[in-house]
């Protein structure tokens, strides 16, 4: 095929403008299909123009000079960009690529032009994205990161925001130019953890998420900081994290504040409890000792007196027997008081006193009480032994006023570091709710005294419905806890 013959159909078929301009005129020889549809104009009108007819922003000189460097072969001013104004008066961008035929009778330019808009717009965006992420970045606390870790193990940061400095003591620039300064700056008991939480991440392309501390030179000071990024796998150049560090010392500072706090209140609620008991103890053995011993001494002389009576007089007689009655009534009661404070089944043993306490449950509220143990005897320091009769004493009232049961399953269990106690019923259960409630203070005290002494306890449903309480507390207590728990 010869030239004549495809060249219009290589003009008309391309979506790039195509312009054929007399050197001479600078007149349009040729119009191809493209140009003349976005221009809006026939081909008899664009005949009749120039080039500066469509980009009136196209100065003459500059057109003048860009083809005087084509005709003398300067190929670096072979681009030109400008602005073609359609018939309707809009405008859209283009990019021309211009050629010089010198052959023929009629040298001419060639200038082949596609429609930039769609860059312009994209460049803008590209621009506006650009500004929303500066001003994200700028008013986020903490540093904004890129880090790249290559195939060869080595690492950079491709990017790092402005707080750079403010978070890390050194500059953006002079981390980006030797990257092993960060981890110089992590403390050398937390570096392990960096980078094996870094290696796992870029193992399985899950989230990075670390905690740490660094040692700031500048400030000669450590801080916290919470590292949070994503992965992405990059070609042929290893795996880049894009997050953010932030600053997490003085939530660190105010969390350890807090568990403080927690142990103090924990330490003060052991010695009320210890108080408690010991005061208890003290009433129980002056009301045992003393009231005790007045009654029994008021009965003896009682007993004398209605002896000796005139048999005569049976109104004093039956005044004498009602009271001889009520120092009985008084007697048992100081007994049942004094056995509340502080049962004396206790100094025998704690599974007799689980035992009996089982049993007077039973009696109290019609609900049968099961109980086993694994030994017939365990030997228990004696604050611990009184926190776990506590704790028992709690759950079975629990049981009797709220959990409407008819049975009640007890378990105490010793092994080599530890006792157990399982308290199961077949009740209506405990929500959630119900051990969350601010007034559950039954609950709660049973939780702290378990927690005085290194043990810990568990409320919640049975498999087969029902509540379970289940108590641990080791054998071996520390001495630390003791003198709280006895301080």
């Amino acid at each position: 095929m010869m030239l004549a013959e495809w060249l219009p159909i290589v003009m008309q078929g391309s979506f790039s403008e195509i312009y054929v301009i007399d050197c001479a005129t600078l007149r349009f020889i040729q119009v191809n299909h493209a140009a003349r549809k976005n221009l809006q104009y026939s081909v008899a009108e664009l005949a009749r123009m120039t080039p500066l007819d469509i980009a009136p922003g196209l100065s003459p000189e500059t057109l003048e000079e860009t083809l005087r460097a084509l005709k003398t072969g300067d190929a670096s001013r072979a681009t030109l960009e400008t602005r073609h104004t359609r018939k309707d008066g809009t405008e859209y961008p283009v990019e021309f690529r211009l050629f010089h035929c010198a052959t023929g009778r009629s040298p001419a330019f060639i200038a082949i032009g596609n429609d930039i808009s769609a860059r312009h717009e994209s460049a803008k965006a590209l621009g506006v994205s650009e500004a929303r992420f500066r001003a994200i970045v700028s008013n986020t606390p903490g540093l904004v990161y890129q880090f790249l870790l290559r195939p060869d193990g080595s690492v950079s940061f491709p990017y790092l925001s402005d707080g750079c400095h403010a978070l890390l003591g050194i500059t953006a620039e002079r981390l980006r130019a030797d990257s092993s300064l960060f981890l110089d700056l992590i403390l050398p008991e937390d570096r392990a953890s960096y980078l094996q939480t870094m290696t796992s991440s870029a193992a399985t392309m899950k989230g990075w998420n670390w905690e740490g501390r660094l040692w700031i030179e500048k400030w000669k000071d450590i801080k916290w900081i919470n590292l949070r990024s994503t992965p992405r796998a990059l070609p042929g150049q290893g795996v880049q994290w894009e997050g953010i560090m932030t600053n997490i010392t003085q939530s660190k500072l105010e969390q350890a504040e807090i568990e403080r706090s927690r142990a103090q209140l924990a330490e003060l609620s052991a010695h009320v409890e210890t108080v408690k008991e010991n005061e208890r103890t003290r009433i129980a053995r002056e009301i045992h000792d003393d009231l005790g011993g007045n009654l029994t001494a008021i009965k003896m002389a009682l007993s004398l007196m209605v002896r000796r009576l005139p048999k005569d007089e049976p109104a004093l007689l039956e005044k004498a027997v009602y009271v001889d009655s009520l120092v009985d009534r008084t007697i048992e009661a100081v007994h049942r008081i004094a056995v509340d404070l502080r049962p004396s089944i206790l100094d025998i043993g704690i599974v007799a006193a689980i035992e009996w306490q089982a049993a007077e449950f039973e009696k109290q509220f019609g609900i049968s009480c099961e109980f086993t143990s694994n030994k017939k005897d365990i030997d228990l320091h004696s604050d611990q032994a009184t926190a776990l009769f506590r704790i028992f004493q709690e759950a079975l009232t629990n049981i009797g006023k709220h959990a409407n049961a008819d049975h009640v399953t007890v378990k105490l269990v010793r092994t080599n570091r530890n006792v157990r106690l399982e308290i199961m019923d077949n009740g209506r259960g405990i929500g959630a709710t119900d051990r969350l409630k601010p007034k559950s203070f039954g609950i709660r005290g049973m939780i702290e005294r378990a927690s005085a002494l290194g043990g810990n306890l568990t409320v919640g449903n049975a498999p087969s419905g029902g509540s379970v309480v289940a108590l641990r507390i080791p054998l071996t207590v520390s001495e630390e806890l003791l003198m709280k728990a006895a301080s």
